[in-house]
C-alpha cells in the first residue's frame, strides 16, 4: 500500500487551517497544521511533509524570510505561499525567496489542490533569488482578481530577459507595467526608455530608434544616438508597435534577429544589449491577417503576452486608485478631499471608456475644482456627465448576469469602508435593495395587477399587499 502524502500547513488563522485541512484531506492527503513559525521549523528539521502551505504573516515570524531558511534545510521540499496581501510586492517577494507558488487570498480551494499535486509531480522550477529591490516604489495599485493575476505572472518573468508584449485599451497602464517590469528586474539600474511609435513621423522612425550620423539627410547636422543605443543595457518600451509601418517592422525585426544594428547613415556595427517590452491597443493577430502588420515580428515580440486588465474588469481598486490620486494631488499643492461610499459605487457604476487615465484625470479634475472636502455620488454623477460619456451600471455590466452585478457592487461596498466593517444588519439591507425594484418592475410590467405581479413573482397575494406597504411602493395603472 503506497504511502499517504503529507502537507505542511501554517497559518496563524485557524479557521483557514481547518478548511484547508479538510479539504486536502478530502483529496487523499494526510495535513500537518501549525499556527507558527517555530513549530513549523520543527517540523521541518524532523523531515515532516512533502509539499509546504505557507502564510506569508505568522505570528513570530514574516513568512517570506522563513522560505529561503526551509529551502536551505530542505531543498527538495515545494513551498506554496499564501497571502491576504495581495499586491505586487508579495507576489515578488514570494518569488524572490524561492517559492514554487503564490497564491493570494481568498483564493478557490480546487485552485490549492491542483496546485499541491503540481508541486508534488516533481515538475517544478524555481526561479533564483535577486538582489533585494524597493518594491514600494512601483506605481502599481489595486488588489482586485484581475490585478492579483496580473502580479504572479509578473513576478515569474521579472528577473528574465524574456522579450514581453503588452495588450489592452488604450488608458489601462501598460507603460506602468513596463516600468515595474524594468524597476523589479536586472537591468533596473540602467535606463528605461519608452518610444510611442504613434507619435513619430514614418521618415523619422529609423532616426529614431537606431540613431543617425552628421550629414546622414538633409537637417543632419550632428550625430544623434538612438533609442537602442540611450537605452543599452536597460529596457526599450515600444509602445503602440501596432502603429510601426511595414518598412520600419522590417528593419526592427533585422535588428531583433541578428542582435545589432548600424545608425542611418552610418557603417559601424552596434551590438544591442536591451530588453524589449512592446504594447498596443491593437489585435496584432488581425494586423497580421490584413497585411498590416509581420508575421515573423509578432512571433518574435509575442514570447510572453500578458493582458493588462481594463478598468471595468477591476472595478473593486476604485477605491485604492481614487486614494493615491487624491495623495498625489496633495503632493502636487491640491486640497485633499474624501469621497464618500455614494461617490465610490458612483464612480463604479461609470463604463470607463478611458480606463484608470479617464479616472485619474476626474480625481484630479475634483481636487482641483471643488471646494467641498467631501465627495458625494451627486457630484460624482454631475461630472461623468459633463464628461459626455455614456457611464451606466448597464454599460459597465455589458454580459453580467445578476449575481456577477451583485458581486460587483458589493465588492465596493466593502472597499469603501477601508478595512473597517460595514454597519451590522448588511443583509436584510442588500435583501430590501434587490427586493424594491423586483416587485416594482414587476408590478410595472403588469401595468400594477397585484394578482398577476403576484403569480409572477410566485408570492401569496397578501404577501406582495404587505410588501408593497412596508417598501412604500406606489401602484401605477
Amino acid at each position: 500500500m503506497s504511502r499517504r502524502l503529507t502537507v505542511l500547513v501554517a497559518d496563524d488563522d485557524a479557521s483557514i487551517r481547518t478548511i484547508i485541512a479538510e479539504s486536502l484531506g478530502d483529496e487523499g492527503f494526510d495535513v500537518i497544521a501549525v499556527d507558527c513559525g517555530s513549530a513549523l521549523w520543527q517540523h521541518v528539521e524532523e523531515g515532516l511533509g512533502d509539499v509546504l502551505v505557507c502564510d506569508v504573516v505568522l505570528p513570530d515570524v514574516d513568512g517570506l524570510e522563513l522560505v529561503p531558511r526551509i529551502r536551505r534545510r530542505r531543498p527538495e521540499l515545494p513551498i506554496i505561499v499564501i497571502s491576504a496581501r495581495s499586491t505586487l510586492e508579495t507576489a515578488v517577494r514570494a518569488t524572490e525567496a524561492g517559492a514554487f507558488e503564490y497564491l493570494p487570498k481568498p483564493f478557490d480551494l480546487d485552485e490549492l489542490t491542483a496546485c499541491v499535486n503540481r508541486a508534488l509531480s516533481g515538475a517544478h522550477e524555481v526561479i533564483p533569488a535577486s538582489l533585494k529591490v524597493d518594491i514600494s516604489k512601483t506605481p502599481l495599485v489595486g488588489h482586485s482578481p484581475a490585478m492579483q493575476d496580473l502580479y504572479k505572472i509578473l513576478a515569474r518573468v521579472v528577473h528574465t530577459g524574456l522579450t514581453i508584449l503588452l495588450y489592452g485599451e488604450s488608458g489601462t497602464g501598460k507603460e506602468l507595467v513596463a516600468r515595474a517590469v524594468h524597476e523589479l528586474g536586472n537591468r533596473r539600474e540602467h535606463p528605461f526608455v519608452a518610444v510611442n511609435m504613434a507619435a513619430i513621423p514614418r521618415d523619422l522612425i529609423e532616426s529614431e530608434l537606431f540613431g543617425h550620423e552628421k550629414g546622414a539627410f538633409t537637417g543632419a547636422d550632428q550625430r544623434a544616438p538612438g533609442r537602442f543605443e540611450e537605452a543599452s543595457g536597460g529596457t526599450l518600451f515600444l509602445d503602440e508597435i501596432g502603429d510601426m509601418p511595414l518598412d520600419a517592422q522590417t528593419r526592427l525585426l533585422r535588428v531583433l534577429q541578428q542582435g545589432e544594428f548600424r545608425a542611418v547613415g552610418g557603417r559601424e556595427i552596434k551590438r544591442v544589449n536591451v530588453r524589449i517590452i512592446a504594447a498596443t491597443h491593437q489585435n496584432l493577430v488581425e494586423l497580421v491577417e490584413a497585411g498590416r502588420f509581420r508575421q515573423d515580428l509578432y512571433f518574435r515580440i509575442n514570447v510572453v503576452p500578458i493582458g493588462v486588465p481594463a478598468l471595468r474588469e477591476r472595478l473593486a481598486d476604485i477605491p485604492d486608485l481614487v486614494e493615491h490620486f487624491v495623495a498625489r494631488a496633495h503632493r502636487d499643492g491640491l486640497e485633499s478631499k474624501r469621497f464618500s461610499a455614494e461617490a465610490l459605487g458612483a464612480l463604479a457604476s461609470h463604463a470607463w471608456p478611458g480606463n484608470v487615465r479617464e479616472l485619474e484625470n476626474m480625481v484630479l479634475r475634483i481636487c482641483a475644482l471643488y471646494p467641498e472636502p467631501v465627495i458625494d455620488g451627486a457630484q460624482i454623477r454631475a461630472e461623468i456627465g459633463r464628461q459626455g460619456t455614456k457611464g451606466s451600471a448597464s454599460m459597465a455590466g455589458q454580459g453580467e448576469g445578476l449575481s456577477q452585478a451583485v458581486h460587483r457592487h458589493l465588492d465596493i461596498y466593502f472597499q469603501a469602508h477601508r478595512g473597517e466593517l460595514p454597519p451590522d444588519g448588511l443583509y436584510g439591507r442588500i435583501l430590501r435593495e434587490i427586493e424594491r425594484p423586483l416587485i416594482d418592475i414587476s408590478l410595472r410590467a403588469t401595468q400594477g395587477n397585484q394578482l398577476r405581479a403576484a403569480e409572477l413573482l410566485g408570492l401569496n397575494r397578501n404577501t406582495l399587499r404587505k410588501k408593497i406597504k412596508d417598501l412604500g411602493l406606489k401602484i401605477r395603472r
